[in-house]
């Protein structure tokens, strides 16, 4: 029996979302379990709906096309603080957000509460769109990405913005992006091997937020081994391994070990945040150990819980308004503001 999208669902969901539309002619497992991750994570964001609201202190510019080629996939949004406009100038430091979803669901407006939140911390903040599976694998995404950051590059001085003070922020699957990007952008030798284009941002630093860094069991996925368990949080990604991390493997499989890495590319500082009841906290222990090992500079923000409570994955952003977000953002803040 196939996945079933209830009659108040579609028109909702869409306003954040893909649901079915780019899967016809899909292979029908993929397509079933793309469908059935879009509408869980649909329905684990509906409850936060009423948070998504853009205060009278943030101004948006919205749905602007970083590729002119008409589709959602390839616009940005702009949030603004209202005082950084009024003021003028060009002294204001920037995020380019990545949105997450596990690499095949949501649009940039799945991060809009995050966005403020983040603007209201001081920041101009650039929220990208990028092509989900199946509409582009791993490394489509990352050329969306970089597209996005040449665009930003060419038009920076259209904004009341500091060109030299820009950082990267992505969650959970965008988490995966930013880190990737940041090092692309760090690295000739890598962009050659992946077949991307560096926009040529200068990337100051980067906050990572619950990301899945540890690629390697999803490149060994995509012979067929390892023992990724479908019933898992990140189950789905093994079906869509063999397909959505194909031309990874096949053009540069070593950028995919952590260790590597960390040797290899001269990273700008880092800003990890992860919980203890974050299914991906071992991904952001990793990268910390892979950075350590490399003597990179890097944070490392694992949050407990207290009896009780719960945060679980990309607390930060799906539930910016809790004391433990506002906490989190103001740490961004701090490291960030640090590297000015």
């Amino acid at each position: 029996m196939g996945v079933k999208i209830e009659d108040d669902e579609r028109e909702l969901f869409s306003t954040w979302t893909e649901l079915d539309g780019d899967l016809e002619g899909c292979d029908e497992h993929i397509a079933q379990t793309v469908l059935a991750s879009r509408l869980m994570f649909a329905r684990g964001d509906r409850s936060r709906t009423d948070y998504w609201k853009v205060p009278e202190d943030i101004d948006v510019i919205a749905d602007i096309p970083y590729v002119d080629d008409g589709l959602r996939a390839h616009k940005l949004d702009v949030y603004l603080p209202h005082d950084v406009v009024v003021r003028g100038g060009k002294t204001a430091p920037v995020y380019i957000d990545i949105h997450g979803g596990g690499f095949m669901y949501g649009h940039k407006e799945l991060n809009r509460n995050f966005n403020t939140h983040l603007a209201q911390q001081g920041f101009v903040v650039f929220s990208v769109n990028y092509r989900v599976m199946p509409e582009g694998d791993f490394l489509d995404q990352l050329a969306d990405v970089e597209a996005a950051f040449a665009w930003i590059r060419n038009h920076i001085g259209d904004y009341p913005v500091d060109p030299l003070s820009i950082f990267l922020t992505g969650d959970s699957a965008g988490g995966t992006l930013a880190l990737y990007a940041t090092a692309v952008e760090r690295s000739q030798e890598m962009a050659d091997a992946l077949g991307l284009n560096r926009s040529g941002l200068n990337i100051k630093g980067s906050a990572l937020i619950s990301g899945l860094f540890d690629l390697k069991p999803y490149l060994d996925a995509v012979d067929g081994v390892g023992d990724i368990d479908e019933s898992s949080p990140t189950g789905s990604m093994k079906v869509i391994a063999p397909v959505f991390f194909k031309t990874l493997k096949e053009r540069g499989a070593q950028w995919a070990d952590l260790d590597y890495m960390a040797a290899h590319v001269d990273l700008p500082p880092l800003f990890l945040n992860t919980s203890n009841d974050d299914f991906l906290q071992g991904d952001a222990m990793r990268l910390g150990a892979a950075l350590c090992d490399a003597g990179r500079d890097f944070e490392l923000h694992d949050r407990h819980t207290c009896k009780g409570q719960t945060l679980g994955h990309v607390y930060p952003v799906c539930m910016s308004w809790l004391e433990e977000s506002q906490e989190t953002l103001r740490q961004i803040r701090d490291f960030s503001y640090n590297l000015l």
